[in-house]
């Protein structure tokens, strides 16, 4: 007999199909496992900031029959010793250096297998072809999609990462078209309205690549969707399969790309050179000053 998945797998797993309150519920339970256990349905509701009815639907889909049976089921794994309801309550991540590490190697390994090489090279090639590629992040996705914009900048002419500071998605979709690429990272949390915005895009001619933690269901608008698990005994996510996908990206364009990358390289220091951006670093003297009394 199989064993019935625990209740923060379970949550883990309905995440990417939820609608905007149940799913407000879910990351709030993923951040705070005990709260469950410890509240009845009505403060739980309170707490983060939706209806009661929600609650009851969300714990439905689940594939618990009531709330009880809900609030059960997290109890015992709370009682379980579970390492995530111990690093929330307790403030410590109860993992040494060589549970960690394992940790990483777990989810990188099924990083890779969920993401097989041809889809990478695919995706390689289309970003060298592309007549402009987008690289698309809000929150933590931010800040790798200006990692993996920075990475790429040698090998593609024209790259754009988007949003920034007081600016739009709307007026960069806008000018996007045929011909073009965008790299859209949804990782947790992302913000409302992601699928929205997937479809603004698909409606503009350009190829999508979505690059999504392991919560996120597939999405068929999409020409390459890559999870990256995320998975961690620790309280914050871990991210290290992330920037592992961004890596095999950025070495696949680099290898299909790299006749043209040489050129477009030379230039670039051509130029900074000639505008002295990349002045050699000198050391610090310090010189006194004849007219203090301390100098």
């Amino acid at each position: 007999m199989s064993q019935q998945p625990g209740f923060i797998e379970r949550v883990r797993a309905a995440l990417g199909d939820l609608h905007p309150a149940e799913r407000r519920l879910a990351e709030f339970l993923l951040d705070f496992p005990g709260e469950l256990a410890s509240y009845d349905a009505q403060e739980l509701a309170r707490l983060s900031s939706v209806s009661k009815a929600t609650v009851s639907r969300f714990v439905r889909r689940l594939g618990f029959d009531n709330y009880d049976q809900a609030r059960r089921a997290a109890r015992e794994e709370s009682n379980a010793s579970s390492r995530l309801y111990q690093a929330h309550s307790n403030g410590n991540d109860g993992m040494d250096q060589a549970g960690q590490i394992e940790e990483e190697r777990a989810n990188l390994e099924w990083t890779f297998q969920q993401n097989p090489p041809e889809e990478l090279d695919g995706l390689a090639r289309r970003l060298l072809e592309a007549r402009k590629v987008w690289v698309i992040g809000e929150r933590i996705g931010h800040s790798f999609a200006s990692y993996l914009a920075w990475q790429l900048r040698p090998f593609v002419r024209d790259i754009v990462v988007a949003p920034q500071s007081g600016e739009t998605l709307g007026e960069h979709i806008a000018a996007m078209g045929d011909g073009d690429c965008v790299v859209m990272f949804a990782l947790r949390r992302c913000v409302a309205g992601s699928k929205a915005v997937i479809g603004a895009i698909r409606e503009t001619g350009a190829a999508i690549a979505l690059i999504t933690d392991e919560s996120a269901s597939v999405r068929q608008q999409t020409d390459w969707h890559l999870q990256c698990r995320t998975r961690t005994s620790a309280t914050l996510l871990n991210h290290a399969s992330v920037l592992a996908i961004c890596h095999q990206i950025v070495t696949r364009v680099s290898m299909y790309g790299h006749v043209g990358a040489g050129e477009q390289q030379r230039r670039i220091d051509a130029i900074n050179e000639a505008i002295g951006a990349l002045q050699e670093q000198r050391p610090l003297i310090f010189v006194p000053d004849a007219s203090r009394p301390d100098s």
